[in-house]
């Protein structure tokens, strides 16, 4: 690796030292319903976020709180301190298209219909307010 490309990456590790990521795979939800979710808690602190997830009627909220309740500990693992001591909150909070799983139903008169069961990718970082 050049002297160039070097530093940059250590640059890029030491500002990621700073950030608590959690991310959630191939959650068998429509990015749609799940924004729906990503945007009610977008900025909000972790104690407040985790209330309004907490109280949220749709089943996205319970995979968003799963999510950020591991980036906590993550949090917790990082920097060795509590998590109640650091005034956290959600720094980003991204969802994007993962796999489609694409099938066919039968239709009347021969046809069928396409079926697209969708999935997505949250990925959610911490920042603390110092």
């Amino acid at each position: 690796m050049g002297s160039r490309k070097e530093k940059s990456a250590d640059a890029r590790k030491e500002a990621n030292k700073e950030l608590y990521i959690a991310k959630l795979n191939n959650c068998p939800t429509s990015p749609r319903k799940m924004r729906l979710v990503a945007d009610l808690v977008r900025g909000m602190d972790v104690v407040s976020a985790t209330n309004t997830l907490q109280f949220t009627s749709k089943e996205a909220a319970r995979r968003v709180e799963k999510l950020l309740h591991s980036a906590m500990n993550n949090f917790e693992q990082k920097s060795g301190e509590k998590w109640e001591n650091a005034n956290l909150f959600i720094k980003e909070i991204k969802v994007d298209s993962g796999r489609m799983l694409k099938r066919l139903q039968p239709a009347p008169q021969g046809r069928a219909h396409r079926i697209r069961k969708r999935s997505n990718h949250v990925t959610l970082v911490l920042g603390s307010a110092k």
